[in-house]
């Protein structure tokens, strides 16, 4: 990725990238991958440092020409390629392109994930397709609320990828539709760090009310956990990675956990209604939460 964007300066694209500067003693749940200031101030093109405190810079994509996206879940390291579930969509649209080009440029001039992310989320059309793009954390309650709504109103089949679950509309509704029976609800999670996550709603206290929740959800329908390699200084990130809510023929995929700190953090995510893709999609965590052992907590 360095060498292409470095190739790209060298041909005379201007070239801008915007990261996520690490503080070592904040280390939220999932937690980011490491980057080093030093290495990416050297290219020779226009960076800029986004601190990651107390909510992260989160997104990973590429805006092309004014005409063109790649987005998704997929962090620039070696670890996301190799050992990590990951989803990249790209899309040829100028107006949807414009929208990320605004987004970039929040982030670019003020240089904080604060008060980033009032985009339009009105309706796109690409091809003949209607796509939303919502970013955080402007829009991060309603964004939750909208994927809260699009599962609870489901009729046939809700599908998530999300190495975590947190997010109190997301939760409830989860727990709600688990427990009714009525939608062929199913997917995969990051068993450790959901674990992680319990365990800090048990030292917290003011969130414990969200454990019951996060339990009936995945005991009641099957949901699948990936035991990945916990957190700490040099190891590998193998975690599930993968970010996708598929509620029948509408999907939900980008940067953002279904998660509280997702609200917060500069996020990204396009709502695209597609029955084909939605069907891929689905296809895609069933394929991810076979390969790993129902959740136990």
């Amino acid at each position: 990725m360095v060498g292409a964007l470095t190739d790209a300066a060298g041909r005379g694209v201007e070239v801008r990238l915007a990261y996520n500067l690490d503080h070592p003693d904040e280390t939220p749940v999932p937690p980011p991958p490491e980057t080093n200031p030093e290495v990416v101030e050297s290219l020779p093109f226009p960076t800029a440092a986004i601190p990651g405190v107390p909510d992260l810079m989160h997104h990973k994509y590429i805006v092309r020409d004014a005409e063109a996206l790649w987005t998704g879940s997929t962090n620039w390291t070696a670890d996301s390629w190799t050992r990590e579930e990951n989803v990249i969509v790209t899309v040829d649209s100028p107006e949807l392109a414009m929208h990320y080009r605004q987004n970039f440029e929040e982030l670019w001039t003020l240089r904080r994930v604060q008060k980033t992310g009032k985009v339009d989320t009105a309706p796109i059309t690409v091809g003949n397709l209607p796509v939303r793009a919502w970013f955080c954390p402007r829009r991060g309650e309603k964004l939750a609320h909208r994927i809260a709504k699009a599962i609870g109103t489901a009729t046939r089949r809700v599908r998530i990828a999300s190495p975590v679950i947190s997010s109190a509309p997301i939760l409830a509704t989860l727990a709600q539709v688990a427990s009714d029976g009525r939608v062929d609800l199913a997917g995969v999670v990051d068993r450790t760090q959901i674990l992680e996550v319990l365990r800090q709603w048990e030292m917290n206290g003011n969130a414990s009310w969200k454990e019951p929740l996060l339990r009936t959800a995945l005991g009641r329908a099957p949901f699948s956990g990936k035991n990945s390699t916990p957190y700490g200084p040099g190891t590998v990130h193998d975690y599930m990675h993968a970010k996708v809510t598929v509620a029948d023929d509408l999907v939900f995929v980008g940067s953002f956990n279904l998660s509280h700190s997702g609200e917060l953090n500069a996020e990204n995510v396009l709502e695209i209604a597609d029955p084909a893709l939605a069907e891929r999609l689905a296809g895609f965590v069933d394929d991810i939460r076979s390969k790993y052992p129902a959740i136990a907590l």
